[in-house]
């Protein structure tokens, strides 16, 4: 048996494990490490078991991505993104917007989906933003008449917009695989971010404006004076918007890293609680304890991800895969198709992290030969895995949204709310082919080609 069919072998095997239940990251360090060995192995030169090159590699790869500069902004947005959640800000917020587009059609599944763009924008974290909308946008919108299915899409989609719109953690990752500046892909995923979240919500006023029964008007007498309205909106929606745009504004405008930028927006949410009086010790122990185990999760996928894939290409795997592409004489489009209908069918079994982390660093090398910025790459895979999460039958926010939702709403019922947000996704992907300027054009404007 060859190296490269032992690399084939090994990546079977690490996606059998996943399938099975083991965790992501020590289960690719457990492969690294062992196929590392028998790749590495040298019987002429080893005077123990343990003289062998992995551990070397599995060390030094522990130490860059301990030393990573563009990591450090992930924790520092994950604190701010769970103190935010926990400040009570987001009950604020919906219902504000709620009050403004009262007269909208649809006006409770516009906030929700207002409401998630922006908490998404401030955490990232899909999880939290699927369960929390969950428990605070659906019981309204059941109570109010909203049918379920219509609800329930709503808050799913409107979750997952954390993974495309900047501060991403996703993007951070992304831009530490691919080696690209973090701030050229922040400023390539705001029209492509903004743009879907934009077409979100036009398919859910046109559909409530089309059947109203879907989502009956407020009752005027539900409704506060307009001086009320006005003092939640300036108490409510523009701390939080002030928070965010001035760290996307640093960012974009070169005044700060993304850890720096990560850093101010940590305190500003520290602020925003202790101005709404709702930084408890409690609170703030949980937000510290989860960054520190998400934070902790991110550094050993990274650890295990580099040593398997150096292992994986030392045996030959990249070039096997690379071969097998150039031997289908696909054109750059074909190219992409294809790597992104691969992506698109990986997102059902496994999540956002194993799918960036393991698979996309096996097309990178290919970007090259097919002619393909990995800035537009990147994007293109941003909004691809915005599938990985609604794709039945292992769309997770789905499975996020049913764990806190009232028992009379089964899963099919929530499979039914997202397939219209499927077809939005694959929509703004076909767009984005055929006007590759909606990423490109922001980060050329303002940093250069």
């Amino acid at each position: 048996m060859t190296d490269p069919q032992i690399a084939i072998i090994m990546l079977g095997l690490f996606i059998f494990m996943v399938l099975l239940g083991f965790p992501i990251a020590f289960t690719l360090i457990a492969m690294g490490l062992a196929f590392g060995y028998y790749a590495y192995y040298d019987a002429l030169r080893m005077d123990t078991i343990f003289d062998n090159r992995i551990f070397d590699l599995f060390v030094q790869n522990t130490f860059s991505v301990m030393s990573n500069d563009v990591l450090v902004a992930v924790p520092l947005f994950l604190f701010m993104g769970y103190v935010v959640e926990r400040a009570n800000i987001v009950n604020r917020l919906f219902y504000t917007i709620q009050l403004v587009a009262r007269n909208t059609p649809g006006s409770m599944a516009l906030a929700a989906l207002a409401t998630c763009a922006i908490f998404a924008t401030a955490t990232g974290i899909i999880g939290a933003v699927v369960t929390l909308m969950g428990m605070l946008a659906l019981p309204a919108m059941l109570k109010a008449g909203y049918d379920h299915r219509y609800a329930c899409g709503v808050i799913c989609a409107g979750g997952c917009l954390g993974i495309l719109i900047p501060p991403s953690i996703m993007l951070i990752v992304y831009s530490a695989i691919a080696e690209i500046s973090p701030l050229r892909l922040y400023a390539a995923a705001m029209f492509p971010g903004l743009l879907l979240a934009g077409l979100y919500m036009v398919y859910v006023v046109t559909r409530a404006w089309l059947d109203p029964s879907l989502a009956p008007k407020p009752r005027e007498e539900d409704i506060p004076p307009r001086s009320e309205i006005l003092w939640q909106l300036l108490t409510s929606f523009v701390p939080l918007a002030v928070l965010i745009l001035s760290v996307l504004g640093a960012i974009l405008a070169g005044l700060a890293t993304p850890a720096e930028a990560a850093g101010v927006g940590a305190f500003g949410g520290l602020m925003l609680a202790t101005m709404y009086r709702t930084l408890t010790w409690t609170n703030l122990k949980e937000a510290v304890y989860l960054t520190a185990k998400t934070s902790a999760m991110v550094c050993w996928l990274f650890v295990g991800s580099w040593t398997f894939a150096s292992v994986f290409s030392y045996l030959g795997g990249h070039d096997l895969i690379r071969e097998w592409f150039i031997s289908l004489d696909l054109g750059t489009v074909g190219f992409l198709i294809l790597a992104q209908a691969i992506i698109f069918l990986l997102g059902w079994p496994l999540e956002w992290t194993e799918i960036i982390i393991i698979f996309v660093p096996i097309f990178l090398p290919m970007l090259a030969t097919f002619n393909v910025d990995p800035l537009f790459f990147g994007m293109l895979v941003a909004l691809n895995l915005q599938t990985s999460f609604l794709t039945p039958p292992m769309a997770m926010a789905a499975y996020y949204l049913k764990g806190v939702a009232p028992n009379y709403i089964q899963l099919m019922d929530i499979f039914r709310g997202i397939m219209p947000y499927l077809a939005i996704v694959v929509f703004t992907m076909v767009l984005m082919y055929n006007f590759p300027g909606l990423a490109l054009w922001l980060p050329d404007y303002l940093f250069g080609k």
